[in-house]
């Protein structure tokens, strides 16, 4: 019996299987076990559990690995490494093909082994030179490292059993080294330094080599130096990289560990990187330039005969792996998350994100697992590194029996059921969107015009062909058009048509059409936003029904197109919205930018214009009535309000006597907001109140309150956030911006116009301090419920009603302002007002703040108005607001319509203002 395997016999069960049947299948592990006798012994020890750092460590150390430089040459070093890697490659075949490891544990413990061995070797010969020419030096005198870095699966963690290592070579500065004798500059310091670490890992001695390196992803590859600086690094991506080094440095991650790091080293080349490979804005290009990519590894595929090749042919790992890249380089630069390294971890992230099905991650994952698996099974049997499916039937057997398959046709069914399903998603995500001529596309070049082309164009329901026509000339005759980049022309030129087609589909082809051409003039220069639109057919359609069916939404694109990438999502007309989840991602986004003021309002721009498209898109479609939709706004608006004040305390906390505290800061909103009926174009009535007795504190809320409405209105990159106005604090523009709670009692009790006393029935805390809100709340009802003089309080309503109907009114027999004229919303809310503050004294229930519609209800529950005067009142109001609703998305911001088609709703307001004014 071989002698190796009798010494399983010692082991505990399971190990002693599972080392059984790891030699059954290495070729390598019985070769080396026969030849270092003392492994199987070390196994005995060791592999009953996954290998970490401490045990790798160990082993260094006691292998006498490390010396002095100046005693020691680097044999020693090298045999150690040589023996580390014997041993864990021992270790990992035993436990992965015995069962006892996952994938996770095979591609960490050798990452960590390449870590490691790297770290040792680089220590070691750095400390040579040292001793040789003196410490390389920057510009103010400091050491300084070279800094490996690990590309590739070893970048990400994610590094197979026969793997290369990829590595790039940087070093922070130039300069010279400080020897006493001979001085050299840094650059011929790291590159002898370089070559050492190379030849220490990957010569082949003996006991075989640590690890293959490999430099070809260094700046201009082999023809490149094999060490360049930071600033080398910066200007060669900067003047030279391609579109395949963006892929590359994704995982690029830098090895070194201990003395061998300074974080600013680290911090400077990630500033370097990290722009070249994450874009700011949307960069649906990177899909154009992938595809490119894999259809030349395809092509060299094919021409080598490798389509059986488990990493490069159709449905292998690195078709799973480019899935993931080119959604982090889409969209990694605004989501820096997605920056991660693990394939894995990142197909998780983009099904969390909605950018990939649930069902397909779980697919991809599941299929990733199942080739990395197999490809460690593959070079376990003679430690090589292939991806290749074995020819002989033997050696089929012999895959498929180690990964618990029968035979080798019930493991091809398996191999080819997950290959084909990575096909299908990579061909969903990367596959060209149409190919061929597109029928209209001779009116979009002109080509087709005169009499045909107007014929074309009424056959396809446009009602004003000819004017299609020349805007479509005008716009391609331009010189904005003529100067266009090549690529972008191409683009538009590819997208022309297919608008003409979506145009067509929607239930006003002319007006969508017009907001649609005037919207790929906005971007016509952003190629990234052209692309997504080639890409994704489906983004295409949901943007010309949104601009069909609005020209508010049309114009709402134009001004924030970077929310085209929300028309991809497949839930945005899910109505459900879990507003623990928005709140918990928006932090997350702002924690990647902290105290970065400018990125932080943009943050809160970006998200809010994201989810009000949502909103609209899901109104648009019939999904909301006017009251949801204001309910969901007003929720919106408020997430959003109680952010901005917590960004703003961060950064004058420390002004404060009690900085430990929180803030004793309310913000009280008035108006729509207040009574939850924010519109989507609505500004926000606000007022800032305190209730802090510490000294100076009502110095530090004033300019608390002041730094939060300058970030919300004011404008940036992502437009603007919310238009504030604050005219309704006690003395209106000349009063005090943030009001200690006690002083705008005194004021509401003692000075308040009646007006400000209608504003309070449609008040509420919306952000800060609770227990401040309570106090204000506890206010409110107790100066709605004061008695008053009906006589006077009537004069004083009318006579408010008549001054805003002056400055508003429509004055027109044929035309109805659904705001301002008689009968229409504001005579309803007047009613409201009038029936709280004339009668809250006696019926506390008015005091809720609940709306206009469910107060008229309670009014009438109570006996205060006839309930067949009170239900046509608010069925009235209801669709005065949807019609109010409706035309403000088409752009009519004074919301006019023809008095006649609204006369009911007119009569029923009139009816129920005459009851209650002209009988009291």
């Amino acid at each position: 019996m071989d002698p190796t395997i009798e010494s399983s016999s010692k082991c505990p069960a399971p190990l002693a299987s599972a080392l059984q049947a790891a030699q059954k299948h290495s070729h390598y592990l019985r070769n080396l076990l026969a030849a270092r006798p003392e492994i199987g012994a070390w196994l005995e020890a060791h592999a009953a559990q996954a290998l970490g750092v401490e045990q790798m460590n160990d082993f260094l150390n006691g292998a006498a690995a490390s010396g002095s430089p100046a005693t020691t040459g680097d044999e020693p070093l090298k045999s150690a490494l040589r023996g580390l890697r014997q041993r864990v490659m021992a270790a990992l075949v035993v436990r992965d093909v015995g069962g006892l490891a996952t994938l996770a544990e095979v591609v960490e413990s050798m990452t960590v082994l390449a870590e490691i061995s790297t770290n040792r070797a680089l220590d070691f010969h750095h400390r040579q030179l040292c001793e040789q020419f003196g410490e390389p030096l920057d510009s103010h005198g400091q050491a300084q490292r070279l800094l490996v870095i690990g590309m590739g699966k070893l970048g990400g963690r994610e590094l197979n059993v026969s793997s290369d290592v990829d590595y790039i070579f940087i070093y922070p500065e130039d300069g010279q080294t400080a020897g006493e004798g001979r001085r050299i500059d840094n650059y011929d310091f790291f590159l002898r330094l370089g070559k050492r670490l190379i030849g220490t890992l990957g010569e082949l001695t003996e006991d075989g080599r640590v690890f293959r390196v490999d430099m070809r992803l260094r700046p201009n590859g082999d023809s490149g130096p094999l060490v360049c600086s930071l600033d080398s690094l910066e200007h060669y991506l900067i003047a030279q990289g391609r579109e395949w080094e963006r892929y590359a440095w994704i995982k690029a991650r830098v090895l070194n560990h201990g003395e061998n790091l300074q974080p600013q080293w680290v911090s400077a080349l990630q500033n370097i990187c990290r722009p070249f490979v994450f874009r700011k804005y949307l960069d649906f290009g990177a899909i154009n330039a992938m595809r490119d990519l894999h259809a030349q590894i395809r092509r060299e595929v094919a021409r080598k005969e490798m389509a059986e090749h488990i990493k490069l042919g159709p449905g292998g790992i690195r078709e799973i792996e480019f899935i993931a890249q080119v959604f982090q380089l889409i969209r990694g630069g605004r989501d820096p998350v997605l920056q991660t390294k693990p394939t894995l971890e990142v197909l998780a992230l983009l099904a969390e994100r909605r950018l990939l099905p649930a069902d397909n991650e779980h697919e991809l994952a599941a299929a990733y697992t199942f080739l990395r698996r197999l490809e460690h099974r593959l070079q376990y049997v003679n430690d090589a590194q292939t991806h290749r499916l074995p020819g002989t039937e033997e050696e089929r057997q012999q895959i498929a029996s180690s990964l618990s398959f029968a035979d080798w046709s019930a493991f091809v069914a398996v191999l080819d059921e997950h290959r084909a399903i990575v096909s299908r998603c990579f061909e969903a995500v990367f596959s060209e969107p149409e190919e061929g001529t597109h029928p209209l596309l001779g009116i979009w070049e002109e080509v087709v015009a005169g009499d045909d082309g107007l014929e074309r164009l009424s056959s396809l329901g446009f009602r004003q062909p000819k004017a299609i026509l020349e805007r479509l000339h005008g716009f391609r005759q331009s010189s904005r058009y003529a100067q266009l980049p090549a690529p972008n022309r191409e683009r538009l030129d590819a997208l022309g048509p297919r608008l003409i087609e979506a145009a067509a589909a929607t239930s006003n082809p002319d007006a969508t059409w017009q907001r649609g051409l005037d919207f790929l003039e906005t971007i016509s220069r952003r190629g990234a936003y052209l692309a997504l639109l080639q890409q994704y057919p489906q983004a295409l359609s949901h943007l010309a029904e949104l601009i069909g069916s609005s020209s508010w939404a049309a114009d709402y694109l134009n001004r924030h197109p970077i929310l085209l990438d929300e028309l991809l999502d497949s839930q945005i007309f899910d109505v459900k919205t879990d507003w623990q989840e928005f709140r918990d991602e928006l932090q997350l986004r702002l924690a990647q930018h902290l105290d970065d003021t400018e990125r932080e309002m943009d943050i809160l721009r970006e998200v809010h214009h994201a989810q009000v498209l949502r909103f609209l898109a899901q109104d648009i479609a019939g999904l909301h009535t006017v009251e949801h939709l204001a309910d969901r706004l007003s929720q919106l608006a408020d997430i959003l309000v109680q952010t901005t004040m917590d960004l703003c305390w961060r950064r004058l906390r420390d002004r404060h006597p009690h900085p430990e505290q929180a803030p004793r800061f309310a913000v009280i909103a008035y108006g729509k907001l207040g009574g939850k009926e924010l519109g989507f174009a609505s500004d926000l009535d606000l007022i800032y109140l305190h209730d802090d007795p510490a000294d100076g504190a009502g110095e530090v809320y004033a300019r608390l309150g002041q730094r939060m409405s300058t970030w919300m209105s004011s404008r940036t990159s992502a437009g603007m956030l919310f238009e504030v106005d604050l005219r309704l604090r006690p003395n209106g523009d000349s009063g005090m911006l943030v009001s200690p709670i006690s002083a705008f009692r005194d004021y509401q009790l003692k000075n308040a116009w009646a007006w400000e006393h209608q504003a309070l029935t449609r008040a509420r805390f919306c952000a800060g301090d609770p227990a401040v809100g309570q106090q204000f709340e506890a206010l409110r009802i107790e100066i709605l419920r004061q008695p008053r003089d009906l006589a006077r309080l009537r004069e004083d309503v009318l006579s408010m009603r008549q001054r805003m109907f002056d400055e508003h009114g429509s004055r027109s027999k044929e035309d109805f302002d659904i705001k301002h004229d008689r009968g229409g919303l504001i005579d309803v809310e007047f009613i409201v007002q009038y029936l709280v503050l004339g009668h809250a004294h006696a019926h506390a229930e008015l005091c809720g703040n609940l709306g206009n519609i469910a107060l008229l209800g309670i009014a009438a529950e109570l006996g205060l108005i006839p309930v067949e005067l009170a239900d046509p009142a608010r069925d009235a109001y209801r669709e005065l607001r949807r019609l109010q609703h409706v035309l403000r998305l088409n752009a009519d911001r004074r919301a006019r319509v023809e008095r006649a088609s609204v006369r009911r709703q007119i009569e029923a307001v009139s009816a129920l203002w005459q009851r209650v004014f002209d009988a009291s």
